[in-house]
């Protein structure tokens, strides 16, 4: 059984409670919204962790990418970034990578991580048939599903699967003044086999099969943006449109299954259409989480794509995105470094939680108002509790003990009017 099938049960699972508790919200009123499809509980019957939900009125999640590369690959590299992503704040991971053994590799990151963590199945299909000398074409049906089960069966608790790149879809992107063509690594997989066979996405095609699976291990669909927008002039084109009109009724063919989907979106998207991308995924999948890489506002700053994207990201979540992907320094250029990670995951914290303040996130204010008080009582140590990245000030204070920062010194506003009010 899954979370939505016993929630429409009226029944409160062990996760559902602890998602409450998390939130400060009643069960009863989390097993509703599960049961409608507007929050999920992404766990695997086999990860045992303590979970989190990710929807309608809950504190906008993030999740930082790892996973080895066919120029890079260090598990044990990789791991130290599961281990920052997780110190730093991350609500989830998700496994990419896409050379060495990869079982093993998915096995140590599930085992090692206390928080949700998802997987692109395509990937290691692909990886796996190149790892044998073989083309990508060679991949049938039956080896795609069973590399999925076997991702699922180890514990994954979500995955991204590209079910929406149709021969329609994709045809519409070919055939558009697209600058960027097709970006995800996902999307561009699957449109090439397509392409190769004249034949459907095998993941539309044989939906129900895909289904099964995970109804079987209780796995969230994260029905990924195969068509997204890499460039902001792409944003919101037929294409992509259409790719979200079919992930709608796919959402809905999941949920009457009893598994549980949240949506995947762009991507690269100018500030002036984020409000509408929230708005139009809504509606056409009927308030399904959301789930937002950045978005980038700009194109133009590699090396800084952490910044574009929180910008991005804190209006999303500020007009209803529900989870983040966060995006590093690294992004566009190289594979992330463990420091890359930090910072990617800091810059994600800060736009989940203006997000949450701009929409009314049940004690979302809380810690802000505390920081404020602490900086009124110059309360040094107080305001590192409450820094979303406590290491950073203590880091830039640590050669002085003064009360009042070297900004301003005895030229301190806050320190002049405490004196005036005591």
């Amino acid at each position: 059984m899954t979370q939505i099938s016993l929630a429409r049960q009226s029944k409160i699972t062990e996760e559902m409670n602890i998602v409450a508790i998390d939130e400060g919200i009643d069960p009863k009123k989390i097993r509703e919204l599960i049961s409608l499809g507007h929050v999920v509980i992404p766990k695997n019957i086999n990860h045992h962790f303590s979970p989190k939900g990710i929807g309608k009125g809950l504190r906008t999640k993030i999740n930082a990418n790892i996973g080895t590369s066919m120029g890079h690959c260090d598990i044990n590299e990789e791991l130290d970034k599961l281990k920052i992503a997780i110190l730093s704040g991350s609500d989830s991971v998700m496994d990419l990578s896409t050379a060495g053994d990869l079982y093993s590799i998915r096995k140590l990151i599930i085992e090692n991580s206390n928080v949700m963590v998802g997987a692109v199945p395509i990937y290691a299909v692909f990886a796996s048939l190149v790892s044998q000398n073989k083309e990508l074409f060679d991949m049938t049906d039956d080896y795609l599903f069973d590399s999925i089960e076997e991702q699922c069966s180890q514990g994954i608790d979500y995955m991204t699967v590209h079910c929406g790149v149709t021969m329609k879809t994709y045809s519409m992107c070919d055939k558009s003044n697209r600058i960027a063509g097709i970006v995800s690594r996902g999307g561009a997989l699957i449109a090439a086999w397509m392409h190769h066979h004249k034949k459907e996405n095998p993941l539309y095609e044989y939906y129900d099969r895909l289904l099964d699976i995970a109804f079987k291990y209780d796995v969230t669909l994260s029905l990924g943006d195969g068509l997204r927008p890499g460039s902001i002039a792409d944003a919101t084109d037929a294409a992509q449109i259409e790719e979200l009109i079919v992930l709608g009724d796919l959402t809905r063919r999941a949920r009457a299954r009893g598994v549980q989907v949240m949506i995947e979106g762009p991507g690269h998207v100018p500030l002036n259409q984020i409000q509408a991308n929230i708005i139009i995924q809504k509606r056409l999948c009927d308030e399904a989480p959301f789930y937002v890489l950045g978005p980038l506002t700009t194109d133009c700053a590699p090396g800084y794509d952490h910044i574009t994207s929180a910008i991005g990201g804190a209006i999303a979540s500020a007009h209803g995105a529900d989870f983040l992907c966060y995006v590093t320094p690294a992004e566009h250029l190289c594979l992330p470094t463990v420091e890359d990670v930090r910072l990617g995951v800091i810059a994600a914290k800060i736009a989940a939680h203006s997000g949450d303040i701009a929409k009314g996130i049940h004690n979302s204010l809380d810690r802000d108002i505390k920081m404020s008080q602490f900086r009124k009582d110059l309360d040094w140590e107080g305001m590192y509790k409450m820094a979303i990245d406590p290491e950073l000030p203590k880091k830039r204070r640590q050669d002085t003990e003064k009360k009042v920062c070297t900004m301003c010194g005895k030229l301190c506003a806050i320190d002049i009017h405490n004196k005036m009010v005591k």
